[in-house]
């Protein structure tokens, strides 16, 4: 074994150590509960999948697929997200009857880094998918159960920002005319380059009215009174329509009483070219980026099925740094033991542990420094010395 690599890992590889593995645990229950209450069933996928499937609907980037050939030189994939083999088992077992699926996973993906500085290249995602319905309720649905499993995770602080991917486009087919063009501006509404998008829009041959219209965009943030502002700006045709999906969402998620949680954010645009509708992102506390994400898509078309889906997806790793302290550690009992006294220990530790209660048996002669192993749990108990 080479000494360099000895304790190295791959890129973007992390491991996951005693105490972050509990806090994982304990989040991933919770949120895995919340969802079932709302009737959704949990699915595994395999973690390699063909290339020329799920690997090219994906619309993860080519260069962050960790590509490998099988003995039949087929290019496999590990999967980079969950919502293109969902779509694949949904269009090929799951949607004979033509019926809604509601459909939930909690699973590892995987994204190659290009020494982009600490980011992971395997991460777990918590998610739904909300399958072949297509009306505005089942949007509201996913944003919905989106808030109450983040809130039975124990998170306070967040916010569900609410967008349409096509209005963005349809403003910018509007005004400069070519896809090229609204390319470059979707690109600044992508990366969170607000200034850029402002100085390149001063940049452009528009008239005055045009320019400010494009500016405008970047105001549409806020409760329902930005649908109006939105009506404004944009002409007569689609865009108009995809703003009154949006009114007629924020009916639904009023209905279900999550407004508390929500604001309406018309720059938000993905780089993921699936979706096809209303769309959203989480943030958190003072994380800095989405801890989630979701809205509507197309992608089973790809799989040769003709329906509409919603879902969302959390970062789990994300979350658990939205969470921060407030995941206190699971109390663990500890009971030290002498040989004289061993199976009385064992017999107090099986009543603990049928009350509930998580219990370590230690050996007192096992410990070299029992004042820093103690440290280590809520309760100790000693049992040393010659039998009562």
């Amino acid at each position: 074994m080479s000494r360099l690599f000895m304790f190295e890992k791959p890129l973007g590889m992390r491991d996951t150590l005693p105490e972050l593995f509990e806090k994982k645990h304990r989040v991933r229950s919770l949120m895995e509960n919340a969802i079932k209450r709302w009737g959704y069933q949990f699915i595994e996928t395999p973690t390699l999948e063909y290339y020329e499937t799920v690997g090219a609907a994906s619309a993860i980037l080519d260069q962050e697929l960790f590509k490998l050939l099988d003995k039949d030189g087929h290019t496999l994939v590990l999967r980079p997200d969950m919502t293109a083999p969902i779509a694949r088992v949904a269009a090929s077992r799951l949607l004979d009857e033509d019926l809604p699926l509601r459909l939930a996973y909690s699973a590892n993906v995987f994204r190659a880094q290009q020494r982009e500085g600490g980011r992971p290249a395997e991460f777990e995602q918590i998610g739904v998918e909300f399958i072949n319905d297509e009306t505005v309720s089942s949007d509201g649905e996913a944003i919905a159960l989106l808030v109450s499993s983040l809130k039975e995770a124990g998170l306070k602080q967040f916010q569900v920002s609410v967008g349409h991917i096509g209005f963005a486009q349809e403003l910018f087919m509007q005004i400069v005319g070519t896809n090229g063009r609204a390319k470059a501006l979707r690109r600044y509404l992508y990366e969170k380059n607000f200034v850029g998008y402002r100085e390149h829009v001063n940049s452009l041959s528009l008239s005055s009215i045009d320019k400010q219209r494009l500016l405008q965009l970047l105001d549409l943030r806020g409760g329902a009174d930005v649908i109006g502002r939105a009506l404004d700006i944009i002409e007569d045709g689609q865009g108009k329509q995809e703003i009154l999906q949006l009114k007629e969402l924020w009916d639904v998620i009023c209905d279900y009483g999550v407004e508390d949680y929500v604001k309406f954010d018309f720059t938000i645009v993905s780089h993921m070219s699936y979706y096809s509708g209303i769309l959203f992102e989480v943030y958190a506390g003072n994380v800095g980026f989405p801890i989630g994400n979701g809205g509507r898509y197309g992608l089973l078309e790809k799989f040769g099925k003709k329906a509409s889906a919603t879902g969302f997806a959390i970062r789990l790793d994300k979350l658990l740094e939205a969470l921060g302290e407030m995941i206190l550690p699971e109390p663990v009992e500890c009971i030290f033991f002498s040989q004289e006294r061993r199976k009385e220990a064992f017999q107090l530790a099986e009543k603990l542990k049928t009350e509930g209660k998580r219990t370590v048996l230690q050996d007192i002669n096992g410990v070299k420094n029992l004042d820093t192993y103690t440290k280590k749990f809520a309760n100790t108990t000693f049992l040393i010395g010659g039998a009562k």
